[in-house]
């Protein structure tokens, strides 16, 4: 219960000032607008803007870790506020501020879900979604693919998750043996769930045995016989 308060507490805040940072825009009082987000990171979670463009999303996450768990919810309110965040330089025409965060803020999102963050107090899937179509044509960095695949494959979207793990193949950011496995427990998911995730059980078949085609030479020179 005091969980569920604090985060309608929160949003309800969050809400708030959002409202208020969308007027400044339209105002094009830029400046404003971020010092009301940098003051709502202050006084909800102790940090700033300047921090957290320092930082990397997985040392920010780290930030969030207490007593060995993950506040997830903490995290993906973080990752709503730095997604306003690069919007606001993104309006302002600094292009690459507003791109570093918006991945940053995909990040943090997907380690809330890993998580157990609420699915639906911020609208977690579909902020993902569409976080995922703004930052796609600049690629991501392998941290935050690697937190894709896993999260795409937990939420039966099949067809990205093996997107997602030809991409991590491609820069040698995974071991081959993770596809395998990949293709293995697809092998054991119910046909109708697999044409639903878009990626047919034939389609898994095969791509299992391209994937053993392609890394022929590994598995060989893994073989003692």
């Amino acid at each position: 219960m005091y969980r569920k308060d604090y985060l309608l507490r929160l949003v309800e805040e969050m809400t708030q000032m959002i409202s208020k940072v969308f007027g400044l825009k339209q105002q094009k009082k830029h400046n404003e607008a971020l010092l009301e987000i940098n003051e709502m990171l202050s006084r909800q979670f102790r940090l700033n803007s300047k921090l957290l463009k320092s930082l990397s999303a997985e040392d920010i996450v780290q930030l969030f870790h207490s007593g060995g768990v993950v506040e997830a919810d903490k995290l993906q309110s973080t990752a709503r506020l730095l997604e306003e965040e690069a919007d606001i330089y993104l309006d302002m025409d600094r292009l690459e501020d507003g791109n570093t965060l918006l991945v940053k803020a995909l990040h943090l999102y997907l380690s809330a879900s890993m998580h157990g963050g609420d699915r639906h107090i911020l609208d977690m899937p579909r902020r993902i979604n569409e976080l995922l179509e703004r930052v796609r044509p600049h690629g991501l960095p392998n941290e935050t693919e690697r937190l894709l695949f896993t999260y795409t494959e937990r939420e039966g979207e099949y067809a990205a998750a093996e997107d997602s793990l030809y991409r991590l193949l491609q820069r040698e950011a995974v071991d081959y043996r993770e596809g395998r496995l990949f293709y293995e427990r697809l092998l054991a998911v119910d046909k109708d769930e697999l044409e639903r995730g878009r990626l047919p059980i034939t389609e898994v078949q095969e791509g299992l045995e391209e994937l053993k085609l392609r890394y022929s030479h590994v598995t060989q020179s893994q073989n003692p016989y």
